[in-house]
């Protein structure tokens, strides 16, 4: 982010999410390019960061969505990414949700148990449409990562085993209103071994060629998501590496190959600004307590991630402090053990990689407003969701005062 800091912030405020959009169209061409030669969609994961620019911004480079809400479908052709390359995943979709997705035409539907396949047939039988549909398969793949971002193994909640996954598509193809065309796996989030990526790639692929051999024309290999990025010192895998082992595994079938980043497109490009509103020490205990807090980026406290903290503009001696924020937990923290040097009320403070899970994860706990999301784009700053009042939270209560 090649701004001053302090000048974006004084204009803005704090908190406050950044968001670097060179970087996240560097990080889509580098990976498109790493797919050259072979038919593929980058689905981009809209979980990751849901904000309508971010996803407008990668629809323009031609991205498609990786969805696993009906909102987020909603957001992703508001945003302008074609139907024709909208994807809607999730273990629990209402029939509400099938329905409107099938009425909008996206271009799959991917299931995650036998139950939503018959729920899916149903709901596709009363529209009087052909459903088409692509089935997660959870190739039982350790992914090395951590447990509560790990997908692939028969302990998690995600996809279903490869038995039942075959009979799946077999009702599937003789159904007269589900039509499988594709076929899905995703391990995990923040992958940083290759290994478990090829492996279940070459699983998966057999069970593709033994379901062509079938009769099942699988047109989709949608091989997820979850490319590690660097928070600290992760040694990530390079894009070229990542699909040269989906392109070994693939080899010999006519597939179109589809990929769901979402973190290794944004995380990196965002940054969390936060002031200092104090420092206090407890008992020796040194804490750094800011404006931003666990509601505006729970990842610190969901995971006990880690998210590099450092002082803008503020130099000298360090010491070790927790930097914590106003809300009324024990677990409202930024990182522990922080080296800060001495800082006073309204210094600067940034925490980096905040770009993905950051706002989208954020909530009104304690009555908090969400924070402003501002782009930069060629050097140029913009708003793209303006910060919360209090009158926005109370909008959908008010009108039910006694």
């Amino acid at each position: 982010m090649n701004m001053d800091m302090k000048v974006l912030v004084e204009k803005y405020g704090t908190p406050l999410y950044v968001y670097d959009f060179d970087y996240i169209e560097n990080r889509y061409t580098t990976l498109k390019e790493a797919f050259a030669g072979k038919k593929s969609l980058i689905n981009y994961a809209v979980k990751a960061n849901s904000n309508l620019s971010v996803i407008q911004h990668l629809a323009k480079l031609g991205a498609g969505a990786d969805c696993v809400s009906i909102g987020e479908v909603r957001r992703a052709m508001d945003a302008g990414v074609d139907k024709y390359k909208i994807i809607f995943s999730g273990v629990g979709k209402r029939d509400d949700e099938i329905r409107e997705a099938l009425e909008k035409d996206i271009l799959l539907l991917n299931l995650e148990s036998e139950a939503e396949m018959k729920r899916v047939e149903m709901v596709a039988k009363a529209l009087g449409k052909e459903a088409r549909i692509s089935i997660r398969v959870n190739p039982n793949i350790d992914p090395q990562t951590h447990p509560y971002i790990s997908t692939g193994l028969h302990e998690n909640k995600f996809g279903v085993e490869i038995d039942m996954a075959k009979r799946m598509y077999i009702y599937a193809n003789k159904s007269e209103f589900l039509n499988p065309v594709g076929i899905h796996f995703h391990i995990g989030s923040q992958l940083t071994k290759l290994e478990p990526i090829k492996e279940a790639a070459v699983i998966v692929a057999d069970l593709v060629r033994s379901l062509k051999a079938i009769k099942i024309d699988i047109k989709f290999f949608d091989v997820g998501g979850g490319i590690g990025v660097v928070y600290s010192d992760e040694v990530t895998i390079p894009a070229e590496a990542y699909t040269q082992v989906i392109f070994e595994a693939v080899k010999g079938l006519d597939v179109t190959l589809l990929c769901e980043p979402g973190r290794y497109m944004v995380a990196n490009a965002g940054a969390f600004f936060t002031s200092v509103l104090y420092e206090k020490v407890n008992d020796g205990k040194r804490f750094v307590i800011v404006d931003g807090a666990m509601n505006d980026l729970l990842r610190p406290s969901l995971y006990n991630a880690y998210h590099k903290i450092e002082a803008v503009g503020v130099e000298g001696e360090t010491t070790s402090a927790d930097v914590v924020g106003p809300v009324c937990e024990s677990g409202d923290f930024f990182g522990k053990g922080v080296q800060l040097p001495a800082l006073e009320h309204n210094d600067l403070l940034v925490i980096q990689s905040a770009g993905a899970y950051g706002f989208t994860m954020a909530s009104n706990y304690n009555t908090r407003n969400k924070p402003a999301e501002v782009a930069l784009e060629a050097g140029v700053d913009r708003v793209i969701r303006k910060r919360e009042t209090y009158e926005d939270q109370v909008r959908l209560e008010r009108e039910y005062l006694k």
